[in-house]
C-alpha cells in the first residue's frame, strides 16, 4: 500500500506540473510552454512544413497540423551547417559544447513571454524577433549567448528562429529570406496568444541577422509586418554615389545542376545532404574562383548568400532608403569597436543621419566599445570589443560564458537590455536621436 502510495503521489506531482504548465492555440495545433517563475518558454514551434524531398528549394509551405499538445520543452533541430572549426576564435567562445543536431527540418521558432500575458491577447505586449547571425551559413536561434528570459521579465515578448543556410538556403532562390518572412508573418498571426501585439513587432538582427533584417525593411512582401528595426553590425548606409541600383542576380541553379552531374534542380531534391555537399560545393567554390579571375561580384557567384531576384529581395538596403521606400519606421543601429568599416564605421551615423532628415521617425546610432576581459595574460591575443561580443550583454547571459565578467560587466549588460526592450516598447532607446544638427552616437562601455 506504501508503494502505491509513493507511485500515486508521483504521478500526481507529475501531473500537477504538467497542467501548470500553459496551453495554448496557434497555427498548426495546441502547443504547451514551460513555466518557469514569472516567464514562460515555448520551444521549438514549427512555424513552416519540413523544407525536404520535394519542398527543398521551393517557399516555405503552411505548418502541417498536428493532433493534441505538443510540448515545447526542447529546441527544435537546427538549419544544415559545417562543423566550426575547434581552432577557430569562435569555438570556444560560443561552439565549445558542439553543434546541436542538424536537420533540414530546421523551420522552428521560440518564445519567451511574460508567465501572467500567456493566453492573453488583451496584454498586447511589444514583441522582438531575433534573426541570428552566422554568415548565412551557419549559427541558429538558440545559441549560448541567446535567450528571452531577461526581455520578458521586462515585459517585451522575444521571439528567436531557425531559417535555411547555406547552398540549401539560397542555391537558386532566397528561401532563407522567404522563411524569415514566413516567421514574420506567423508571429503576426500568431503572437495574441502568447501575450503579444501584432502592432508591435521589432525585427532585430546582429550580422547576418542584421543584414537579413535590411532585406525585410526594404521587401514589399515583409516590410508592412515591421514597427521598428534594430540593426546590429550590420553596416549602414553607403554614400549615394556609391549605393548599387541592385545586386547582381545570380543562376537558378540549373547550371550549377548540371556542372555537379545532375539534369536539374528537380533530380537534386531527393539526393541526401551529403552527397549534395559533396557534388556542389567543389563547383560553387570553382565559380566564385572564377568570379574573382574575370573580376566580377564573386559574393554572388557563391549562390549561398541572399541575392537580388527581382520579387523576394528586389532592391538593395541602400537604394530603398534613398528612394524612400524603405519601412518608415523607428531604427536603432550601431556596430562593436571591431566591425570596422565594413560592418560599422561612418555608414551607422549616415543612416541615422539621412533618416533623421527625412523621416518623422527617429533612428539612433550607438557603438559597443567593452574590451571583454580574460585576454589580459596575453595582450597579444587581445581581442577587445570583438564582433558577436555584445550578445552576451544585451541577451543577459554573461553568466553563460567562460569570461570573468565583473560587476560592472553586469551593470553594463542591465543598461543594454533596458535600452534595448525601451526601444520596442517606445521607439526610443533612452537617448537622443543621431542628427546632422546635433552628432550623438551613444558608447556603451564600462564606468
Amino acid at each position: 500500500m506504501k508503494k502505491i502510495a509513493l507511485i500515486s503521489a508521483a504521478v500526481w506531482a507529475c501531473c500537477t506540473a504538467f497542467a501548470a504548465n500553459p496551453v495554448i492555440r496557434v497555427e498548426g495545433g495546441m502547443v504547451q510552454g514551460v513555466k518557469e517563475g514569472k516567464v514562460t518558454v515555448f520551444k521549438g514551434i514549427p512555424y513552416a512544413a519540413p523544407p525536404m524531398g520535394d519542398l527543398r528549394w521551393q517557399a516555405p509551405q503552411p505548418v502541417r497540423p498536428w493532433e493534441g499538445v505538443k510540448v515545447c520543452d526542447q529546441f527544435g533541430t537546427i538549419a544544415m551547417q559545417a562543423d566550426q572549426d575547434p581552432n577557430g576564435f569562435y569555438y570556444k567562445e560560443f561552439y565549445g559544447q558542439g553543434l546541436p543536431e542538424r536537420s533540414e527540418d530546421c523551420l522552428y521558432l521560440n518564445v519567451w513571454t511574460p508567465s501572467k500575458a500567456v493566453g492573453k491577447a488583451s496584454k498586447k505586449l511589444p514583441v522582438a524577433l531575433w534573426i541570428h547571425g552566422g554568415g548565412f551559413s551557419a549559427g541558429y536561434s538558440h545559441e549560448i549567448t541567446m535567450d528571452g528570459t531577461e526581455w520578458a521579465k521586462r515585459g517585451v515578448i522575444l521571439v528567436s528562429i531557425n531559417y535555411r543556410l547555406g547552398m540549401l538556403g539560397f542555391l537558386g532562390g532566397n528561401y532563407g529570406i522567404q522563411d524569415q518572412m514566413a516567421a514574420l508573418k506567423w508571429v503576426h498571426d500568431n503572437i495574441a496568444a502568447f501575450g503579444g501585439d501584432p502592432a508591435n513587432i521589432t525585427l532585430m538582427g546582429q550580422s547576418a541577422g542584421a543584414l537579413s533584417i535590411k532585406q525585410l525593411v526594404s521587401s514589399p512582401l515583409s516590410k508592412d509586418y515591421v514597427a521598428k528595426a534594430i540593426i546590429q553590425s550590420g553596416g549602414g548606409l553607403a554614400e549615394p554615389s556609391t549605393a548599387p541600383a541592385k545586386q547582381q542576380e545570380v543562376s537558378d541553379g540549373h547550371e550549377l545542376a548540371e556542372a555537379a552531374g545532375y539534369e536539374s534542380v528537380d533530380a537534386m531534391r531527393n539526393v541526401p545532404y551529403a552527397e549534395l555537399e559533396a557534388k556542389l560545393q567543389p563547383v560553387i567554390m570553382g565559380l566564385f574562383l572564377q568570379a574573382l579571375t574575370e573580376g566580377k561580384d564573386a559574393t554572388a557567384a557563391l549562390v549561398t548568400v541572399p541575392h537580388w531576384d527581382g520579387k523576394v529581395v528586389d532592391k538593395d538596403f541602400d537604394s530603398a532608403v534613398y528612394d524612400g521606400t524603405v519601412a518608415d519606421i523607428p531604427y536603432l543601429i550601431g556596430s562593436v569597436t571591431a566591425d570596422g568599416e565594413a560592418l560599422g564605421g561612418e555608414g551607422i551615423r549616415r543612416f541615422s543621419q539621412y533618416r533623421n532628415a527625412h523621416s518623422a521617425h527617429k533612428a539612433y546610432s550607438y557603438q559597443f566599445t567593452r574590451n571583454l576581459p580574460g585576454d589580459d595574460e596575453d595582450p597579444s591575443k587581445d581581442s577587445g570589443a570583438f564582433h558577436s561580443g555584445e550578445l552576451w550583454y544585451m541577451f543577459g547571459t554573461l553568466n553563460r560564458s567562460w569570461r570573468p565578467f565583473t560587476k560592472a560587466d553586469y551593470k553594463l549588460s542591465r543598461q543594454m537590455l533596458d535600452a534595448w526592450t525601451c526601444f520596442c516598447k517606445t521607439g526610443n532607446p533612452g537617448w537622443a536621436p543621431d542628427t546632422a544638427a546635433a552628432p550623438n552616437m551613444k558608447v556603451f562601455d564600462i564606468q
